[in-house]
């Protein structure tokens, strides 16, 4: 079966990733179209990016926080990033650990689920750049939160009823993407 991740964008104490994530979680759990699971990043303690050579050359990773991360993203199929927008983009959290690896990134497929004042949809384009350059396919249907209405005093998770829907829309996609990949995946790995 399938295995798509759901990966928190945030490490920071009091983050609001987690409970995004887990809702995100409970919708695709109840699609039966494949194995989905909770990755995240804040168990992973990834330092600062410090690798010698770039991952892209690479895969003799000298960080070992590194190792089980790769392991981890080289297994799954496809992803679903939960974006949280600071500054007008994705967290430095989630960009360190995308940059960690660059192999076990390629053709895949990923949705994106973000959050913000303005949705998180500026983070969200702008992860897409990042997620072209690795050879990630990013899907077009994209739940989009506003902290203002979708969370209580912009920390419990309150998501309007509409939001379902654009869910199994993007994983929809995500799935069909994701399938659509194996062949290059498995080309790769031959």
């Amino acid at each position: 079966m399938t295995k798509i991740g759901i990966i928190t964008g945030s490490t920071r104490p009091g983050r609001n990733s987690p409970q995004v994530a887990e809702w995100v979680k409970g919708i695709a759990d109840k699609r039966g179209d494949a194995h989905y699971e909770i990755v995240d990043l804040a168990e992973f303690n990834l330092p600062m990016y410090a690798e010698p050579v770039s991952a892209a050359y690479s895969q003799d990773y000298q960080t070992p926080e590194a190792i089980p991360w790769a392991k981890k993203i080289a297994e799954l199929d496809g992803y679903v990033f939960i974006c949280p927008e600071y500054n007008r983009g994705v967290t430095s959290a989630l960009k360190n650990a995308i940059d960690y690896l660059y192999l076990e990134w390629n053709n895949k497929a990923a949705g994106i689920v973000s959050y913000g004042s303005a949705g998180g949809v500026r983070a969200a384009e702008s992860l897409r750049i990042t997620l072209a350059e690795l050879q990630v396919a990013s899907v077009r249907a994209h739940p989009a939160m506003s902290l203002f209405t979708d969370f209580v005093k912009m920390s419990e998770f309150n998501p309007a009823g509409v939001h379902e829907k654009s869910v199994n829309a993007m994983l929809e996609q995500v799935n069909a993407w994701t399938n659509a990949l194996e062949p290059l995946r498995k080309k790769k790995n031959e």
